[in-house]
């Protein structure tokens, strides 16, 4: 395993968050539209993919962004039922959908493995549907593998955090063949790096990128 998976075992996630992803929601309904259709994967061929739920989008993708080999990272639901879902009916938790962020990265500077060690660090795997206030099936802790490599790199390195004892309770992360994603509305995108400001990235995604900040320092963007 290496250093950096190593190092995640010697950290617990641990965090307040005093309000929830969805109460932090004001834009007009209007952009509620479902004319979104399955994102395409349109990367060069030297880059893979990678696709991690863990808790409200914002939250990964400003996590994601800082490492260094991350080429690009959207936010957008997988896992679900119906198509082209819209943020709302993803919020209200008929869709089956989980918020997601789909990652595109160059493994010659960042490995799958080292993606799994940041996933599992960038939010508490042990809460069932849910991170902090943060309640409902579409925040679950989920890996979509798009291989059969990452499959079982995903099931081997779960099966040993638990032995690990890292987390006091059981990690409840779905390892989940991968199917569609969706790709959010347009104002999800990049949402940590426009709207620092506000309520929710001050109080609950703040302390999460700072804390990921240290816990990665050797592998983020120079």
């Amino acid at each position: 395993m290496k250093t950096i998976a190593r190092n995640l075992l010697c950290f617990i996630m641990s965090s307040s968050l005093l309000t929830s992803c969805a109460q932090q929601t004001n834009k007009p309904s209007t952009m509620e539209t479902k004319t979104k259709q399955p994102a395409t994967n349109n990367q060069p061929s030297t880059l893979e993919t990678a696709t991690f739920g863990a808790g409200c989008f914002w939250c990964v993708e400003a996590q994601f962004q800082l490492l260094d080999g991350v080429v690009k990272v959207e936010s957008g639901y997988s896992g679900g039922s119906v198509k082209n879902p819209s943020y709302k009916e993803v919020c209200n938790g008929t869709t089956g959908h989980a918020e997601v962020c789909q990652i595109s990265y160059d493994p010659s500077k960042v490995s799958y493995e080292e993606m799994l060690a940041a996933f599992w660090k960038s939010h508490d795997p042990t809460q069932l549907n849910r991170q902090g206030n943060d309640v409902g099936t579409q925040y679950r802790s989920v890996i979509y593998y798009h291989n059969d490599k990452q499959k079982a790199l995903a099931e081997e390195y779960k099966k040993k955090l638990n032995a690990s004892g890292a987390w006091s309770s059981p990690i409840v992360t779905e390892i989940s063949a991968y199917s569609v994603f969706y790709k959010a509305e347009g104002y999800h995108q990049n949402y940590y790096n426009q709207n620092g400001s506000e309520g929710y990235c001050q109080f609950v995604v703040r302390p999460k990128v700072e804390k990921f900040k240290e816990v990665f320092k050797d592998k983020l963007k120079k």
